[in-house]
């Protein structure tokens, strides 16, 4: 089997590069997904909705000869779960942290806010490219602290650009007044193949009882990530490889 691995915001997919390694020890082939527009180009007429990603995502899980074990993490663990729930996709089970942006009483956190206000977040998103001190400049600071390889932090640093920012506003703004809003219908069922939901405990974005009720619904499983922040991936890629082998090995 092949784990397909989907990034966040504002992220590409080396955030996944230990993780990947560890995997690989244990004979685990991978393969980590970009965004279109985050470290790379935009498509061409493409809105960067969160309906055009998901159907992005399906698109693209359809060019793999057998069934895939997916992973998202952040908005890429929202355009996974909306894949494997509406699609028809080779999808043999599926992961996700975060879940609580699921939920049906979700509220946007403050920087989402932000983003979502036109012309505030056009000017956030202008100083967190530029590196601007102030208030952009602690999630720059966040995410590359959270990387410990530099190779990937500067990777990282160069993909922060004025693509990636439309994109991240286009996304945010797409999801009015939260995700279940236009989800609804898929997310109160189960979800047609298995699932994990990914909880770390130190990850103050993901609230802990919502979470648990999105995955109820779904009729998926939790584990928590003990200690692990939002990057848990670049975090404890050991820890991270160890509770996904674990669900992927209990599956028939």
């Amino acid at each position: 089997m092949t784990a397909v691995l989907l990034h966040g915001v504002p992220e590409t997919g080396v955030i996944w590069n230990g993780l990947r390694r560890a995997l690989a020890a244990d004979g685990v082939a991978t393969v980590a997904l970009r965004l279109p527009g985050f470290g790379g180009p935009r498509p061409a007429g493409f809105g960067a909705t969160k309906d055009e990603y998901a159907s992005w995502l399906a698109a693209t899980l359809r060019d793999f000869d057998e069934p895939v074990d997916l992973v998202g993490h952040d908005w890429g663990a929202a355009i996974v779960l909306r894949t494997v729930t509406a699609f028809d996709v080779p999808v043999r089970s599926w992961a996700m942290d975060c879940a609580s942006v699921a939920h049906p009483g979700y509220v946007w956190h403050d920087m989402a806010r932000a983003w979502r206000t036109p012309g505030r977040g056009e000017a956030w998103m202008a100083d967190f490219v530029a590196g601007r001190p102030g208030e952009t400049a602690f999630l720059r600071d966040a995410l590359l602290a959270a990387c410990p390889d530099p190779a990937d932090a500067a990777e990282l640093v160069a993909s922060l650009d004025d693509t990636m920012a439309d994109c991240v506003l286009d996304l945010y703004r797409s999801a009015t007044p939260n995700l279940h809003a236009g989800w609804a219908a898929e997310l109160a069922r189960p979800a047609p193949v298995p699932g994990l939901v990914l909880r770390a405990t130190a990850d103050d974005s993901d609230d802990p009882a919502t979470s648990a009720e999105v995955a109820a619904r779904l009729g998926a499983r939790t584990a928590e990530l003990h200690g692990a922040g939002h990057w848990w991936m670049m975090q404890d890629p050991a820890a991270a490889a160890a509770v996904l082998r674990s669900f992927w090995t209990s599956l028939p």
